[in-house]
């Protein structure tokens, strides 16, 4: 029983370890970001309100598209004290962005300034596309 439980952890680590695909130059490629601290946690979610299965990235075809990611950051002090440790916060987040350029990539960055989190879809001249049109917090 123990060898077969050691076994299914090794392949589970092995499997969040695979390479990423290769980039279809048809499509469009999103990379995530999380640059303010706190930031444990952004993955793909859906797209066009589709459930995805590898939550490490977006392609997408050219065109317009609505991206929804999950944002898992810390807030550091909640609750009103200063000896209250960190205050984890589950966020969905969804931008849209209806110009997508095929062979293009992108990079959409999740940011939190306290409990307020937000997004922004950046294109590879570095300038803002997008910004997040709906924030949807869980805890």
């Amino acid at each position: 029983m123990r060898r077969l439980l050691l076994l299914l952890a090794a392949g589970t680590f092995a499997g969040c370890q695979s390479p990423l695909p290769a980039v279809d130059p048809q499509m469009a490629w999103v990379d995530f970001a999380t640059p303010t601290p706190g930031g444990k946690l952004l993955m793909a979610e859906r797209l066009d309100n589709q459930r995805l299965r590898d939550g490490r990235f977006f392609q997408v075809s050219p065109g317009s598209h609505e991206l929804r990611v999950r944002f898992d950051f810390e807030v550091f002090g909640g609750g009103g004290s200063l000896m209250t440790g960190p205050v984890e916060r589950l966020c969905y987040l969804t931008i849209r962005f209806d110009h997508f350029e095929a062979g293009q990539r992108y990079r959409l960055e999740a940011r939190s300034l306290a409990f307020t989190p937000s997004a922004r879809l950046y294109n590879d001249k570095r300038e803002i596309v997008a910004e997040d049109r709906e924030v949807n917090c869980i805890i």
